[in-house]
């Protein structure tokens, strides 16, 4: 799989994260498909830091992988005695205090956070697997368009853990309580066609055509004015957290917005 578009300029290339911008599109690339896209602490950071490097110009952030799979998940390495080089191991973390540990969690959940900030949309381009943290990776993005041969799939249970890489809110949200209570303790497989029809993939595409299903729905979140898209989408990640009436407050304060900034009477 190729990136959306042409000349990119090369923000940062560190640890198997690769962040590139041409004009309003940033693409963020896994880059280590001979590990299927592992992840680890190193890889976390640098995917905080993609977020902290956007230019303000970028309106439209596609996540993508190179390889055959999207993300296998966490490196099998943390399940060692001795985790990674430089790294607290499993066993390190369980012996720390409550405050301490939930520092260093926190710390690896930036990572996927930052994918839905209201001034940009984030849109994840999925083939193969997407396994536990891959899994939430893509949960984390606010758009995913996915190969006919993904597959998803949230492990965590079946090793004795949880999803703590914030994929559980998307995940609840998009396939509702019960089917996301059965996928997470059953850890099986949740195919393309599937992933479409319980809301957790927009489209599906053949493998071939994922760049260039991409590349057109990246085209058409960029026609209406940024201002326009990020109010909205305010809007709308506010509404299940508000009531009817607040909701209601909430789209007349952000139209009233929207008609000084036409009217040239903004701020």
């Amino acid at each position: 799989m190729t990136s959306p578009g042409s000349a990119h300029d090369v923000v940062l290339d560190q640890d198997g994260v690769r962040l590139t911008v041409e004009d309003m599109v940033a693409t963020v690339t896994l880059t280590n498909p001979a590990k299927r896209n592992a992840q680890s602490p190193a890889l976390w950071r640098a995917l905080t830091q993609a977020g902290r490097s956007l230019p303000g110009s970028v309106r439209v952030v596609v996540l993508r992988a190179e390889g055959m799979s999207f993300s296998a998940g966490l490196d099998r390495q943390a399940f060692t005695p001795e985790g990674f080089t430089g790294e607290p191991s499993f066993l390190e973390l369980a012996r720390m205090s409550d405050t301490a540990l939930d520092a260093v969690i926190s710390e690896y959940q930036e990572a996927f956070t930052w994918w839905r900030r209201n001034d940009i949309i984030s849109v994840a381009a999925v083939q193969g697997h997407a396994i536990g943290a891959g899994f939430q990776l893509a949960l984390a993005c606010d758009l995913r368009i996915v190969a006919q041969d993904a597959q998803f799939a949230m492990r965590e249970t079946a090793l004795g853990l949880v999803p703590d890489l914030t994929g559980t809110h998307p995940l609840v949200s998009l396939a509702g309580y019960a089917r996301a209570l059965e996928i997470c303790a059953t850890g099986r497989s949740v195919h393309a066609d599937e992933a479409e029809r319980i809301g957790l993939a927009q489209l599906v595409v053949p493998g071939a055509e994922l760049d260039a299903a991409v590349r057109d729905l990246v085209a058409a979140l960029l026609v209406a004015p940024r201002d326009a898209v990020v109010e909205t989408k305010t809007l709308l990640r506010g509404a299940a957290t508000r009531s009817y009436e607040d909701q209601r407050a909430a789209e007349r304060a952000s139209q009233t917005r929207r008609l000084r900034d036409l009217a040239g009477l903004g701020d």
